[in-house]
């Protein structure tokens, strides 16, 4: 029987710094894997966090009226992130480069977690396409 590898999220993945969140929507390019619009900017600075990967998740008040509703929605994003991101931030690390990824929630209504998956698995293969990582 094997092992099943413990996947985290921890806070130096994060994107939380308004300095960086600016220049991440100032000079980020963007495309969207419906019902997530992906924001993301290539670095090769110095100050590399460990994983090679920060993250921001937004869910706008104006399209999602319900905190309840706001929080699930990050929550699954949060998941389905943290359950896909192995591939990408093992090539990171492997190719000294910092991702940086906004992901925002564009739909209208809730979507479910499958849906959202299927969004988030898309997102990471056209990053890692573009990127050539």
């Amino acid at each position: 029987m094997e092992v099943a590898e413990r996947k985290f999220f921890p806070k130096s993945e994060r994107l939380y710094l308004k300095k960086d969140i600016d220049r991440l929507f100032d000079n980020g390019q963007s495309f969207i894997s419906y019902p997530l619009r992906i924001v993301y900017l290539s670095d090769t600075g110095n100050t590399l966090p460990a994983s090679g990967i920060s993250v921001l998740i937004g869910v706008p008040k104006k399209r999602i009226r319900r905190a309840v509703h706001r929080n699930r929605i990050k929550r699954m994003i949060r998941e389905a992130f943290r359950l896909n991101k192995n591939d990408l931030s093992d090539r990171c690390k492997h190719n000294e480069k910092h991702l940086q990824i906004a992901f925002m929630y564009v739909c209208n209504e809730v979507k479910s977690y499958t849906d959202t998956e299927k969004a988030m698995k898309k997102a990471l293969t056209i990053i890692y396409r573009k990127e050539k990582l």
